[in-house]
């Protein structure tokens, strides 16, 4: 009772504060930058000030920046960790090229990201962090302090001793100080939530929800959260609040979904709509971790998580689920998927179903963990021992991953093939709105397993193909069809094992058509905008789709004969993208990686597609592209 008395008095508060007459400019598109040391909570400041911003109903896009190390030196330029968040009244698609705000938690965080803020923007530094020892760690010179050197006249700068605040705030809490310095990112949460103008209900529900049993903590936060509100609203220099209108987007409902998140409700939809048991066997990794944490709260829809000692240990009791008729789940990120080949070959072979689902980050070896990269496609296509064909399809963003997962599960289950499902860091966990579907709209995975022999046969044909050169599936213990399984080469309809010459050409020619044959029952590619005939189209795949939009956007409305397609499927491609490739007179394919798609259009299309390469574990920025976009056509920009 005392918690609920005290957030209704707090909440109280917040209304009051907020009659102060203040003057309030109106803005169509903000990008905020939160930036400090791994544990200064800038990842949980941007995700509450994402979540208020869903509820508003305004249009956004995310960008988390982890640090490579779990727990980098604190203060040093390899730990910081940023979040950024662009929100808008109109519809959007990247997160932002530059920031018109960075808050700026140290010393560390300002010079890492100062390049990536707007001339004139807003940098809110909490000067507790630019103390000799901040200054030291962040690489400034002896004496150097950016906040009093006059390198930083171009921007507005805001100082605030945010540490000294929350202690004041806290002053007669019985709290430890490290317990109370924790709370200063609610300090600056509150600052900016009265800066533009927000509620603060749904960050006092999280906080209730999350520290309900710990009154102690739990009223440390929401104080801090208040005296940061309050200290925008009673300090005179502040004149001015912000207003983001809700921006107009299709009726429905809508939440904030994270590409990761995405990928487990589309698996968990599949697996209900097809009539199957969920079981996944995986090892964790990053980016690819959440997938296993989400899916493990499921266990009321009957979802089995298994957190297996190895990689390879994981998807093989992934394969032996499927085996036994469930639908089978793996899922990692690069180096991870390396580890899985062998077995994944034994999957191509079985010809049962399987998802791989590859996260993918900056490599090789361990490379970059946390930053973003789509270098996996060609370990897709070929990074396994053998003809070993297997279907790929691609998420295109957060919302996207829904869908790619239950198409990657629709593909798997009604081609009895292995899929591999990509998507990458950048979507993995950046965050949108998401429109999501009423259950009665998806539409039903169809499913049949083999109950009895076929009649006038005597023995069970395990290989005996339909007119999609797909194989029955047999649940272990049906009687009567018994049959070997195994990773030697199978005899075509029995399923023996066999070793001639012929038998085997013929089998990889045969698993090599039913992968070909899936082109046949997805849908034809479409161009996302712009002529079917032209000067230029952009061809994407994966988490390039929000930059290559805006771009081409934007090159259409200066006259441009511009289009954009982009691929979810990746193989097979649908049966008429040739026909749309050989429509315009250059083909752009802008990819995170040294060019990888380039090199499989070219050798399928026989077209001099031109590529544009990013290689930084970032995202390729819309200034970046149009400046590539240009240049191809005629540079008169």
């Amino acid at each position: 009772m005392r918690n609920q008395s005290f957030l209704a008095l707090i909440s109280q508060e917040t209304f009051q504060s907020t009659a102060m007459s203040r003057q309030q400019e109106v803005l169509q598109d903000v990008v905020i930058k939160f930036a400090g040391d791994s544990g200064d909570g800038m990842q949980l400041t941007g995700s509450q000030f994402t979540n208020n911003t869903a509820l508003m109903g305004i249009d956004l896009a995310t960008f988390p920046d982890f640090p490579a190390e779990i727990r980098a030196p604190q203060g040093t330029l390899p730990g910081v960790s940023g979040f950024q968040l662009r929100f808008s009244s109109d519809q959007i698609f990247t997160p932002g090229d530059a920031c018109d705000v960075l808050v700026a938690m140290n010393a560390a965080a300002l010079k890492v990201n100062l390049k990536m803020l707007k001339k004139g923007g807003k940098i809110i530094a909490n000067i507790d962090g630019f103390d000799s020892k901040n200054l030291r760690l962040a690489n400034y010179a002896e004496g150097d302090n950016p906040l009093e050197n006059g390198s930083l006249g171009n921007y507005e700068v805001i100082k605030m001793d945010v540490t000294k605040m929350t202690r004041e705030a806290l002053k007669e809490s019985t709290l430890g100080m490290k317990e109370k310095d924790r709370a200063k990112n609610m300090f600056v949460l509150g600052f900016l939530y009265w800066m533009y103008g927000r509620d603060m209900e749904s960050t006092l529900n999280f906080l209730k929800d999350k520290f309900g049993k710990k009154p102690d903590i739990l009223d440390s936060n929401i104080k801090v959260l208040q005296a940061g509100y309050n200290y925008g609203d009673t300090t005179e220099t502040f004149t001015t609040t912000y207003k983001v209108e809700k921006s107009k987007m299709a009726p429905g409902s809508y939440r904030s979904i994270m590409g990761n998140q995405a990928i487990a409700l589309g698996l968990l939809t599949a697996a209900q709509k097809s009539g199957l048991t969920l079981f996944l066997g995986t090892y964790p990794i990053t980016p690819a971790s959440d997938i296993l944490h989400d899916l493990s709260k499921y266990k009321n829809y009957g979802v089995k998580t298994f957190q297996a000692e190895d990689e390879i240990a994981g998807i093989a009791s992934a394969i032996g689920a499927s085996y036994g008729g469930a639908l089978g789940v793996t899922t990692s990120s690069g180096p991870g998927i390396a580890l899985k080949g062998e077995a994944m070959g034994l999957a191509v072979m079985l010809e049962i179903p399987l998802i791989i689902v590859n996260i993918q980050r900056g490599g090789p070896s361990t490379g970059l963990p946390t930053k973003t990269e789509q270098s996996d496609l060609l370990q897709a296509y070929y990074g396994r021992n053998g003809e070993c064909p297997m279907p790929i399809v691609s998420a295109s963003t957060p919302a996207d991953a829904f869908e790619a997962a239950y198409e990657a599960v629709r593909i798997s289950l009604q081609h009895m093939t292995p899929v591999m499902l990509l998507s990458d860091g950048y979507i993995a966990n950046g965050a949108e709105p998401w429109k999501y579907p009423q259950s009665k709209d998806i539409p039903e995975i169809k499913v049949s397993f083999k109950k009895t022999k076929d009649e006038g046969s005597e023995k069970y044909m395990p290989y005996k193909r339909d007119e999609k050169l797909v194989r029955p599936w047999a649940v272990p213990g049906t009687p009567g069809l018994e049959h070997r399984i195994g990773g030697l080469e199978k005899q075509d309809g029995t399923g023996n094992v066999n070793y001639e010459p012929e038998n085997h050409q013929h089998m990889v020619k045969t698993r090599q058509a039913k992968v070909d044959l899936i082109a046949n029952y997805i849908p034809d590619q479409k161009l996302d905008s712009g002529p079917e005939k032209g000067k230029v189209l952009v061809l994407g795949w994966g988490s390039t789709y929000g930059v290559i939009k805006s771009s081409v956007a934007e090159m259409q409305a200066r006259g441009y004969a511009v289009s954009h397609a982009h691929l979810r499927y990746l193989r097979p491609f649908p049966k008429n993208l040739g026909d749309i490739l050989k429509n315009f007179e250059t083909v752009l394919i802008p990819e995170i990686n040294n060019g990888q798609l380039i090199k499989i259009i070219r050798d399928e299309y026989f077209i001099d597609a031109k590529g544009y390469n990013k290689i930084m574990g970032i995202p390729i920025t819309k200034t970046e592209l149009l400046l590539k976009l240009d240049e191809l056509l005629g540079g008169a920009n």
